[in-house]
């Protein structure tokens, strides 16, 4: 009877670790609220927006283009979460956020920040050849089951300057050691860029991280990640990536093509990883 009750609780014990260890990481351009984009107004997307993030279960994700309202509205709308992270412009709340949102049930964040692409990476600023002032923010998570530690590094590159996001690859990396050197990590993003750029294949082929997409034993990419509110687009550009480092193995990817009413919730597609560590 003993012997029945000792190996019970370690196959239950073995069991919760297993659902701790394996979560849900994704990365979503929201498209920022723009008053021009008549028939695809914030407004109207929101609801499909936070919904579709609700029902695929995202566990951690990184978003790109958010405006304090609307990063307020995805936290107003996904009870149980939090975020981190600032608006570009001015480090505080103005400007574009590179928000990171997290269940706080299952991770907790010991170290926060947020830096710029840039030569200067303290203060708002562009960087090289930038058109704008582009950030990254990250987080150091914990596991709150496990006590597991990773990073998460959420950005959005340059659309116009091809040095700033060749340099800004460098930088997100140099920053991890700097950080953190041989701690886990995650970087998401917009890298407005796809699978056959040159900064691409620096974070790809580094030596640090890897695409989840080519780690992926089981791959959903029905459409590249880029659709510009055309419903009928098709591509094969991935230009919203996530990367992984050791030990994470990757259970399943995703471009989640969801719509409405034949509308799309934002001009990018999200892009989900089911992982495991």
């Amino acid at each position: 009877m003993k012997k029945t009750a000792v190996t019970a609780l370690l196959f239950f014990t073995c069991l919760a670790f297993g659902i701790a260890q394996q979560f849900r990481v994704a990365t979503y351009n929201i498209r920022y609220d723009a008053a021009g984009d008549i028939g695809n107004l914030w407004k109207d997307r929101a609801p499909h927006l936070t919904s579709l993030i609700r029902f695929h279960g995202f566990d951690i994700f990184g978003i790109q283009e958010g405006l304090k309202h609307q990063v307020e509205a995805i936290k107003a709308a996904l009870p149980g979460y939090a975020y981190i992270g600032v608006g570009r412009d001015d480090g505080k709340e103005q400007g574009e956020y590179s928000a990171i949102f997290f269940d706080t049930t299952k991770f907790e964040v010991v170290r926060q920040g947020t830096f710029w692409l840039a030569e200067n990476t303290e203060t708002p600023n562009k960087g090289w050849d930038a058109a704008l002032p582009r950030i990254c923010t990250w987080g150091l998570f914990k596991d709150r089951r496990t006590g597991f530690r990773f990073f998460l590094f959420n950005t959005h590159f340059d659309h116009v300057g091809t040095e700033a996001r060749t340099e800004s690859a460098k930088l997100i990396v140099a920053k991890a050691s700097e950080l953190g050197s041989g701690t886990p990590m995650i970087i998401t993003g917009d890298f407005n860029v796809d699978q056959r750029s040159d900064s691409y294949r620096l974070l790809h082929t580094g030596g640090v991280v890897e695409d989840a997409y080519e780690l992926s034993p089981l791959k959903y990419a029905p459409n590249g990640t880029f659709n510009s509110f055309d419903i009928t687009r098709v591509s094969d550009s991935r230009i919203d990536h996530i990367f992984l480092s050791p030990p994470f193995k990757v259970v399943r990817y995703g471009i989640l093509t969801d719509s409405y009413a034949g509308k799309l919730p934002s001009d990018h597609f999200p892009v989900m990883a089911e992982i495991r560590y």
